[in-house]
């Protein structure tokens, strides 16, 4: 594995896919600041000495996209002073309603589902991307359940926004099939199942390649769609200024 890789990965032992978003070359040659942007899985379940390696992160903002329900079920970040917690739910169909079939081609089913969700929820991942796109933010954390789909988005948009290739933002979402195995095995030790009807918790390439693809399609740029889902021009500049170097 490259060094950059492991030292992408941030090790929790109640957080499975936790990992900071810098490093890629965006425009103009100019690379992705490290320690404005991480992703993960939820971090309800912070603790002990998770909890202090967290708070030495010095993050600053955490947006999480979980529905209500589930932040309602499961908790949220710990409180901490200096930390800023934003709840956004990118509006979209639950997944048991377009259930998953054993054998499907689960890269273009995930790209569908991506694609449902930047429609119906494209003023809140629009809302995501401008709290990132703020430096007073900063650092900051966006996650969801597993930190794969809904953040996969988020973090696969504001990427695209600042010149990172469609192959570095694939690679980047990628890396969430590690992590899932250990959710799994985590997961599986509680004696809880999975719900029927969900995917495999794997992130082949070619479903962020795909929807990447065919969101341009629709929309000319990522730029066009973040701006048609809210953002503006100036937070656009913003977030290039604020996270390349």
């Amino acid at each position: 594995m490259d060094a950059i890789e492991v030292n992408r990965r941030i090790p929790f032992s109640a957080m499975f896919n936790f990992r900071d978003v810098g490093g890629y070359p965006g425009h103009d040659g100019r690379t992705v600041r490290w320690g404005r942007l991480y992703r993960s899985d939820s971090p309800h379940r912070l603790d002990g000495a998770d909890l202090e390696a967290f708070t030495a992160l010095g993050i600053r903002t955490v947006i999480d996209l979980r529905r209500p329900s589930e932040v309602e079920r499961d908790g949220r970040v710990p409180e901490q002073d200096g930390l800023a917690y934003r709840h956004i739910h990118p509006e979209h169909v639950d997944w048991g309603e377009r259930p998953y079939r054993q054998g499907e081609d689960l890269p273009r089913y995930l790209a569908d589902r991506y694609a449902d969700l930047a429609d119906t929820g494209a003023a809140g991942l629009a809302e995501a991307v401008g709290l990132i796109a703020d430096e007073t933010n900063a650092p900051v954390l966006v996650h969801c359940v597993a930190g794969k789909d809904r953040t996969g988005l988020v973090c696969g948009l504001t990427l695209a926004a600042l010149g990172v290739s469609d192959a570095e933002i694939a690679a980047d979402y990628a890396l969430s099939t590690e992590a899932a195995a250990r959710f799994q095995a985590w997961f599986a030790s509680t004696g809880q199942q999975m719900r029927a009807g969900l995917p495999p918790l794997t992130t082949p390439a070619t479903a962020m390649t795909l929807f990447l693809t065919e969101l341009r399609q629709r929309y000319g740029t990522v730029a066009d769609y973040l701006r048609r889902a809210g953002l503006t021009d100036a937070q656009l500049t913003a977030l290039r200024e604020h996270l390349l170097e």
